[in-house]
């Protein structure tokens, strides 16, 4: 996995409230336009190319599992009606059908290893939902809810049995190489979550340490979804890693953005519960990085914070309640911090593109999927 960089300390910054028109990351530091990429057309590429492979994988699950997968997937409603579903952003299927381009394959070679990536990366969404207790997902009510924790378990598991599977079965070297990256990529994500749970019951998460887990649960899979097509491909390792630095950065500002959304996202768009975050007691960047910037704002957060470690009515807190919480965290420079951070990183992923010799119009879209998610709402 590629050096975590020193991460700068929080400044202080004035506050914003929920409702206020302001974006995740300020548009007086959004990347420099470059090339015109049509990053939906990217993202529909990926989807379109992958969904078909993606839905004859799940038909392969035994009864009920192939049901609460499709509605995991949003491809059928709780009553088992076609349903429309929103499929999420579809970046990391996106990011494995351009990475084969970068050998001068046809992105079809990518196939695989987008169905792959989408399988593990759902499988983890699975289990996160029952673990963190979410009840919504993507404007929906998540499996575990409708379907039970057994099922939510057992699917999640199924889908990454699968993942290998579609891998595997191809039957060449590079298929072989693709596995190893992916199931190497799996252990760091179940890694990263496993930190995370164990952070909800610490009184102090270090950035380090915050940066280390988000580098694990959201880093990993998203290096493995960079560099998996151009495997598949025929790629060198060195030209693997250099894709996977790429990726493993992006999915670092990738986080950096959710945490802020987590905290300040409107949940018309996240389809999350206002304050999601918080409520989960989750020790996300804008609040490790809160607790470490001193000063009053931040000593009153961290009192307030280790009262609520205690504290045995703590869902039933009021809205007023988790928006003081906020305020803190932005008066002591979280918000601010993460912002800078999720550019920070943002700018290393573009930086490792210059290891790898590619054709322009490629580099151009990796570059435009990046920028994509450093400003987004949801």
């Amino acid at each position: 996995m590629p050096d975590q960089e020193p991460a700068a300390g929080p400044r202080t910054s004035g506050t914003a409230t929920r409702g206020e028109t302001v974006p995740t990351v300020p548009p007086a530091s959004t990347p420099v336009p470059r090339a015109a990429v049509d990053v939906t057309a990217l993202l529909e590429r990926g989807r379109t190319l992958a969904t078909p492979v993606l839905r004859a994988a799940v038909d392969r699950l035994a009864s009920p599992m192939d049901t609460v997968a499709a509605y995991h997937f949003g491809w059928i409603d709780a009553a088992g009606n076609p349903a429309d579903g929103d499929g999420g952003k579809a970046v990391r299927p996106a990011l494995a059908v351009l990475s084969a381009e970068v050998t001068g394959a046809a992105p079809e070679v990518g196939i695989p290893g987008a169905v792959a990536v989408e399988l593990v990366h759902n499988f983890s969404l699975l289990h996160d939902d029952l673990m963190d207790g979410d009840e919504q997902r993507r404007h929906r009510d998540t499996v575990w809810k409708v379907h039970g924790p057994a099922q939510a378990i057992l699917v999640g598991d199924a889908l990454f049995a699968l993942a290998n599977e579609i891998l595997l079965e191809l039957g060449t070297v590079e298929a072989g190489r693709a596995t190893r990256r992916l199931t190497t990529a799996t252990r760091a994500l179940i890694d990263g979550q496993a930190q995370d749970i164990s952070y909800e019951h610490r009184d102090r998460v270090t950035v380090e340490e915050c940066l280390e887990m988000e580098g694990n649960k959201t880093g990993a899979l998203l290096a493995a979804s960079s560099s998996i097509g151009a495997v598949l491909g025929g790629a060198d390792d060195a030209t693997a890693d250099a894709l996977e630095r790429y990726g493993y950065h992006l999915g670092l500002a990738f986080q950096a953005v959710d945490d802020l959304l987590g905290i300040w996202g409107d949940p018309v768009a996240t389809g999350k519960q206002t304050w999601s975050d918080l409520r989960q007691r989750k020790k996300s960047l804008p609040v490790v990085a809160a607790l470490a910037a001193g000063g009053p704002a931040s000593e009153q957060l961290g009192e307030i914070l280790a009262a609520d470690a205690k504290s045995s009515d703590f869902e039933n807190f009021s809205e007023e309640e988790f928006a003081a919480r906020a305020a803190l965290i932005e008066q002591s420079g979280g918000r601010e911090w993460t912002a800078e951070e999720a550019r920070r990183q943002h700018t290393i992923a573009i930086e490792a593109l210059d290891a790898v010799d590619m054709p322009a119009r490629v580099r151009d879209a990796f570059t435009a999927l990046a920028d994509f998610v450093v400003v987004r709402k949801r």
